[in-house]
């Protein structure tokens, strides 16, 4: 799969267990990927890109971009590992779970998927709950 995963941070992340989440995500939904980057970072990071490409002057946990259509995803996406240990906190989850579910969820929104209605958030964290099951069976 081209699929390339980024650390810019020096915390170790479990690049293979977030290697076969996004692919049971294309698999399970018909899609192949193209060309598929997952940069893991840090708050700066993610702050500067929210502020450049979206005009948003805050952290945030993930940002996801699709440069084209159709089931062959090329795109990217951006996931704070920051924002995943703050969240993993204030959720009682481990900093794995929270890591997969937000790895699910960048690649739900690749594939199409969106957020923005409280109905679609549903769907959404409805999907998440199923492949991280998944990921555990």
């Amino acid at each position: 799969m081209p699929l390339q995963i980024c650390n810019t941070t020096r915390r170790e992340i479990p690049e293979s267990r977030i290697a076969a989440a996004i692919q049971a995500v294309l698999d399970n939904e018909e899609c192949t990927a193209e060309s598929i980057e997952a940069v893991y970072c840090g708050n700066r990071m993610i702050r500067r890109i929210n502020s450049e490409f979206l005009q948003h002057d805050y952290v945030t946990d993930t940002i996801t971009f699709r440069y084209n259509e159709g089931p062959d995803i090329e795109g990217e996406f951006y996931i704070s590992l920051d924002v995943i240990e703050s969240n993993a906190r204030s959720f009682g989850v481990t900093f794995e779970d929270e890591l997969l579910r937000v790895t699910i969820h960048s690649a739900l929104h690749l594939i199409g998927y969106d957020d923005s209605t409280v109905e679609a958030r549903a769907v959404m964290t409805s999907q998440e709950d199923y492949y991280l099951q998944r990921m555990k069976g």
